[in-house]
């Protein structure tokens, strides 16, 4: 009788212990995105959080500098890596005059969460002046923008973590992997756990800044063709 007793009082106990933990885990990543955000959120005019239609985190919008611009943090487990990723993906959103996309991905490994990049038919030579481990594609080469136009914005990938840059008619983006996923919790439990990662204000103040830039470039060769 005692040994009934004793285990449902340690059923009960452990019972109590994993739902103060769901609910502690449900608060958690309640607040998750108001924490993720809030260093960043005044970088932006207008700022404001939109749900994405998808599991995971809200897409943050605004304005900077007057343009329109979204940044979309997205969690990438695809088994090609070797961890899980958590990718920023910085967009500013402006029509270019442009007819094909710019597509310049770093070390690509495979198929990707976060772009096209593998959907696009033409392969193109990495131009002198391109980061090494750089592959460029596009849709049209014969009217892509020519690579001396970024040529000047490039060393943002002298920094690793600078993953991919896209430019086409609608806009221009920047790519970053912000933190990969604990090891050891991702190598028991299967869990992505970034470790608290936060979207750092300066840097996305910097990557806006290089966006803003790439944009007046491309609209510099627009007029001039130079």
């Amino acid at each position: 009788m005692w040994n009934t007793i004793i285990g449902a009082v340690a059923a009960g106990a452990l019972a109590l212990y994993l739902w103060r933990r769901f609910r502690r885990e449900r608060d958690r990543r309640h607040g998750e995105p108001e924490r993720f955000f809030r260093g960043a959120t005044g970088v932006l005019d207008d700022a404001y959080l939109e749900d994405t239609g998808t599991i995971g985190y809200p897409r943050l919008a605004g304005r900077y500098r007057g343009l329109a611009v979204q940044v979309l943090p997205v969690v990438d487990t695809l088994a090609t890596r070797r961890l899980p990723a958590l990718w920023l993906l910085v967009t500013l959103q402006d029509a270019l005059p442009l007819k094909a996309r710019f597509d310049l991905m770093m070390r690509p490994a495979g198929p990707t969460t976060f772009s096209n990049f593998d959907l696009l038919p033409f392969t193109v030579e990495r131009p002198a002046g391109c980061p090494e481990h750089a592959v460029l594609k596009t849709d049209d080469p014969h009217n892509m923008l020519p690579a001396r136009v970024l040529a000047p914005h490039l060393d943002v990938f002298q920094e690793t973590r600078a993953k991919e840059l896209l430019v086409t008619q609608n806009g221009v983006r920047l790519v970053w992997l912000l933190a990969e996923a604990n090891r050891a919790r991702y190598g028991v439990l299967r869990e992505a756990d970034f470790g608290g990662a936060d979207l750092d204000p300066i840097l996305l103040r910097g990557l806006l800044d290089r966006l803003v830039a790439i944009r007046q470039s491309v609209l510099d060769w627009s007029r001039t063709g130079a």
